[in-house]
């Protein structure tokens, strides 16, 4: 399967919603999205976009929603940073989707602003996440013990990042 990176548009807000109301999507997410994720939910999201400074996109293959992504600027002394975030709706999944979509944002970051970092922190236990970050070429840089609490459990994450070439 092939992906693209798409503006998101409200024709995606039902996928969209049927995709990060999926509890094994969230489970694998930062806490902030509404459970369960409605139509409304998502069709808010998309119209808040408009005003973010981040870098949102849809990812698609054959013009069908699979999931989204992100790479959102830093600020202070961490300002030419960004931090990525992504999911794949369960039906996609083990088509490579994913790591299409990370090498196409970080191209798109890399060569559209002046951020020379790009990094992400998945939960240690999310193996799959993690091997979609090698897979992109992001490096490993360390375990973050103790790190965040998901669904009433302390976990650790893991830290990847990914650095602008220079030539």
């Amino acid at each position: 399967m092939n992906c693209k990176l798409e503006k998101l548009e409200l024709s995606f807000a039902a996928d969209l919603a049927a995709a990060a109301g999926d509890k094994r999507v969230q489970d694998n997410l930062r806490d902030g999205l509404p459970f369960p994720y409605t139509v409304e939910n998502a069709r808010e999201f998309i119209a808040a976009m408009g005003s973010s400074d981040e870098y949102i996109f849809a990812v698609t293959t054959d013009g069908r929603f699979a999931g989204c992504i992100s790479a959102t600027p830093q600020k202070n002394i961490h300002r030419l940073t960004a931090e990525v975030g992504y999911y794949i709706a369960p039906p996609f999944w083990g088509n490579g989707l994913a790591t299409q979509a990370l090498k196409l944002i970080s191209e798109f970051v890399f060569e559209n602003t002046d951020i020379i970092r790009l990094y992400a922190e998945p939960f240690a236990r999310n193996k799959a996440s993690c091997r979609v970050l090698e897979k992109a070429g992001f490096c490993f840089e360390g375990t973050l013990k103790s790190n965040a609490v998901k669904n009433g459990v302390i976990e650790d994450m893991k830290m990847y990042a990914l650095i602008r070439r220079t030539t």
